[in-house]
């Protein structure tokens, strides 16, 4: 039984690790992609500049997800104590701060609004 409890506790921070440098690697790679994307496809000064922003905050929104999954899969694994528990609230606190500021500023809106459309699609019963 001891063996199969040590097992289990290098697959979990095997998959901890995984998901951390996972999520490390979609944000930096997010950035080369969205700086590649900017450079490449230039669309006026402005436009390039929204584009840019909008790639680098869809990067930074799954590479935070991943290390949110990470964080909990690490709390969850071990025993958890008070301390680690109230850590990883906080740091999913901070993250979902984080993540719903991203969602405001590429969408415009807030992320539990539903996509309302143009008036014409509006008008056409077309739901996005």
């Amino acid at each position: 039984m001891d063996t199969l409890s040590n097992v289990a506790h290098q697959a979990t921070q095997f998959a901890t690790l995984l998901l951390e440098m996972l999520g490390v690697a979609v944000i930096v790679l997010g950035f080369a992609y969205s700086l590649f994307r900017t450079l490449r496809h230039p669309d006026g000064e402005i436009g390039r500049y929204q584009q840019l922003r909008q790639d680098l905050g869809r990067s930074i929104l799954l590479g935070l997800e991943l290390l949110v999954a990470g964080d909990i899969i690490r709390t969850v694994s071990v025993e958890p104590t008070m301390e680690g528990v109230l850590v990883l609230g906080m740091i999913v606190l901070v993250r979902t701060f984080l993540s719903i500021s991203l969602e405001v500023e590429l969408e415009g809106r807030w992320p539990w609004k539903r996509h309302e459309g143009t008036p014409g699609e509006r008008d056409a019963g077309i739901r996005g």
